[in-house]
């Protein structure tokens, strides 16, 4: 996962993407933060982030690292912190 970043022109603002892989179809693309989603949890276990793939609509699931969760959350994805229940 790596971002490339947006920039400012006088007209509008350029979005912000990332660069992501599939691993059932092996295409890569780029995703805008609205079609990623962020799930942050208690451990590196349970901390993770989603996508469907554009080529094969396989729902994607893969690990984020702190590195990660600071691009994605610095991005605008929609994050969802998961609690655990006493």
């Amino acid at each position: 996962m790596s971002m490339m970043v947006g920039f400012s022109t006088s007209a509008s603002m350029v979005p912000i993407l990332f660069q992501a892989a599939c691993p059932e179809c092996r295409a890569r693309f780029e995703l805008s933060a609205g079609a990623l989603r962020l799930a942050i949890g208690a451990s590196r276990r349970t901390t993770f982030y989603s996508f469907t793939c554009p080529e094969c609509e396989t729902a994607v699931r893969k690990p984020a690292g702190e590195r990660i969760v600071e691009l994605l959350t610095g991005g605008g994805v929609r994050t969802l912190r998961l609690h655990s229940t006493p």
